[in-house]
């Protein structure tokens, strides 16, 4: 089989969590390599994610290396055995490849924390608001890619919907004043913010102007959360595509960032009193 060409994140995760294991043992390529049976370019493939990996393979590399972290190597194995195209797959030459990740990434997690420092969290926005937000990218997207954008994140948005996974926004005041696409697209914005705040598995919270200390996070960040925390993702958004962290000493990391932002922000009753007031005051 040839290697692959464009591996999916779920597919290089699984090659990043296989290097994590090498790695930890200490056990040079070429080592692993003659105790699996197989080439040492063989691995080098595996890791980065050019040819798959079977369950019993998985297995055997995880036995080579002593992994004894069990819950891991499970979850490892759902993930081999995940065979099926996600529904982002239909926009694949469309829209940019990282819109598809996050897709790929927010359906896989067992639940969601956002923190937004520019513009409403994805799950949240309504279709007029998503399309402001695409809108004012310079130089301006074809019309046909605009639709296409627009269209792909009501569709996240329903996605997450029809799952009620486990969902909580961190959102600091500046977001809610800003308005994209003008003043009636951010109040229905807002009214469909309270709407969502009231959802049983969607947590809202603001962080207000007048916090002691700004939390710490100058960029909007994602926190998938992983099936076991050894399987945890941050996604830091950047113009250039989002940029994604796994790394075991990053991810304390980003933790705490978001343990402190938590302990800044209003209550979820407080949140939405304040997003009325400001509603109101537009």
């Amino acid at each position: 089989m040839p290697p692959r060409l464009n591996p999916t994140l779920r597919q290089r995760r699984i090659g990043t969590e296989l290097r994590k294991m090498r790695e930890a043992a200490g056990l040079p390529t070429g080592i692993l390599s003659r105790a699996l049976g197989i080439d040492r370019t063989q691995v080098s493939q595996i890791e980065a994610a050019k040819v798959g990996v079977s369950p019993e393979r998985l297995r055997s590399f995880a036995a080579a290396c002593k992994c004894m972290n069990e819950p891991l190597i499970d979850a490892l194995e759902v993930m081999v055995q995940e065979r099926s195209k996600g529904w982002w797959e239909e926009y694949r030459g469309t829209i940019p490849d990282g819109f598809l990740e996050i897709a790929e990434l927010e359906k896989s997690a067992a639940g969601l924390v956002q923190w937004v420092v520019t513009h409403m969290p994805g799950p949240c926005q309504t279709i007029s608001y998503a399309s402001s937000t695409f809108g004012r990218l310079i130089p301006p997207l074809p019309r046909h890619e605009l639709e296409a954008r627009t269209t792909f994140r009501m569709q996240r948005k329903a996605d997450l919907r029809r799952d009620q996974k486990p969902i909580t926004c961190f959102i600091y005041e500046s977001v809610l004043w800003t308005r994209f696409g003008g003043t009636p697209i951010l109040v229905e914005q807002l009214d469909s913010l309270i709407e969502d705040s009231e959802q049983p598995w969607m947590t809202i919270r603001v962080v207000p102007f007048d916090i002691h200390t700004f939390p710490g996070a100058v960029e909007n960040l994602v926190h998938a959360i992983g099936a076991v925390p050894e399987l945890d993702t941050i996604e830091v958004e950047s113009s250039r595509g989002p940029v994604y962290v796994d790394a075991a000493s990053e991810l304390a990391s980003y933790r705490a960032i978001f343990e402190r932002t938590e302990s800044l922000a209003l209550s979820e009753s407080s949140s939405r009193d304040l997003i009325r007031k400001i509603a109101r005051n537009l």
